[in-house]
């Protein structure tokens, strides 16, 4: 078949069009199997440095499964799913919220099994969606920067404090960009509903020139290197697995309440492989079985007393409350009050 140079010239702008609007992976890595099986593919959040330990743990009970893993930001994931249909077998994600949506928009297959009708009713929803860690959303300091400093034990503490050492904090603070990270937008609605001093905070942050960020791992570096005196709704799984003690930070669960996020998989309704997809939640779902994993990534599996039995401790639940936040008015609402309390 012959082509006019107009037509070469449009599938190219066509092709073109397609690349520059394509989901940007952060990372990929392949964990090889039996070269004739079907490769497992995990669309993830979480980086390969956390989430190895659990696949090679996966794989020496399935050695037979190849493993492609590709890293996105949780905004990301969303586009590669919701926007570009992208069929991967697995979805994990950081951002509950962004789940749930995908979920209740038909993006989501159900999977039933032994495994995950043990866990708890917030640990699941709809059969589709499928929590397998609790990760608290923690301050990080730097132990060096507070040597002279106490503390703070709480929000209203940790404003007091800055109020009073303006110039000391002044550029030397990070948190989430929570217009473009899910999960900081997820920490930062929760934060709103469960304590009226976000506002005052995230307006005395912003007089501070706050530096924001994208991802928790950058914001735990950045405060081991001095860069940072600390940095706020870092997730407290980041900087446990990177030994907080030997990077000189600390990690500090304010006392007024801690958000505590579930990290969950789920199966696309455009999986290719979901049979090895669902020995994949089967295995995340028992991760208590597996205490070296926990002490090697300081990723906890759900434990439903831990929880329970912490009165300042604030699970953000799954289901559809978490879709309020995602309604197009009001995310442009928060987002818009932010901007202007963080751009100050």
């Amino acid at each position: 078949m012959r082509y006019t140079r107009t037509t070469i010239f449009l599938i190219f702008f066509a092709l073109l069009s397609v690349s520059a609007h394509a989901f940007e992976r952060e990372d990929q890595t392949n964990y090889p199997g039996n070269p004739l099986g079907k490769p497992l593919n995990i669309l993830s959040t979480a980086d390969i440095a956390i989430f190895e330990p659990f696949i090679l743990a996966f794989q020496k009970n399935h050695p037979e499964i190849s493993i492609e893993y590709t890293v996105a930001s949780s905004t990301e994931v969303m586009r590669a799913v919701f926007d570009e249909r992208v069929p991967f077998d697995l979805v994990i994600s950081s951002a509950m919220d962004l789940q749930t949506k995908l979920s209740n928009d038909g993006f989501a297959q159900s999977y039933v099994s032994t495994q995950t009708e043990a866990l708890p009713d917030w640990g699941k929803w709809r059969n589709q969606v499928f929590a397998f860690t609790q990760e608290p959303a923690v301050m990080v300091l730097s132990v060096d920067a507070f040597k002279d400093l106490l503390v703070p034990g709480t929000r209203e503490e940790l404003i007091t404090l800055l109020r009073d050492n303006p110039d000391f904090f002044k550029g030397k603070i990070g948190t989430y960009d929570v217009r473009s990270s899910g999960l900081g937008y997820l920490f930062a609605t929760q934060d709103s509903r469960n304590a009226e001093s976000f506002w005052r905070l995230t307006e005395v942050m912003g007089r501070l020139d706050t530096q924001l960020y994208c991802c928790s791992g950058q914001m735990v570096s950045d405060v081991s290197s001095g860069k940072l005196t600390f940095a706020y709704n870092v997730l407290g799984s980041y900087a446990n697995s990177q030994h907080a003690d030997t990077l000189g930070i600390q990690v500090v669960p304010l006392n007024d309440f801690i958000s505590v996020m579930l990290r969950t998989a789920l199966i696309p309704a455009n999986a290719t492989n979901p049979g090895n997809s669902g020995l994949m939640i089967d295995f995340l779902s028992q991760l208590s079985n597996y205490p070296d994993l926990t002490l090697q990534t300081g990723l906890h599996p759900i434990d439903k007393n831990a929880i329970e039995s912490q009165t300042t401790v604030r699970p953000i639940r799954l289901g559809p409350g978490l879709l309020v936040f995602l309604d197009a008015m009001r995310r442009d609402n928060f987002l818009r009050s932010w901007v202007s309390s963080i751009s100050q």
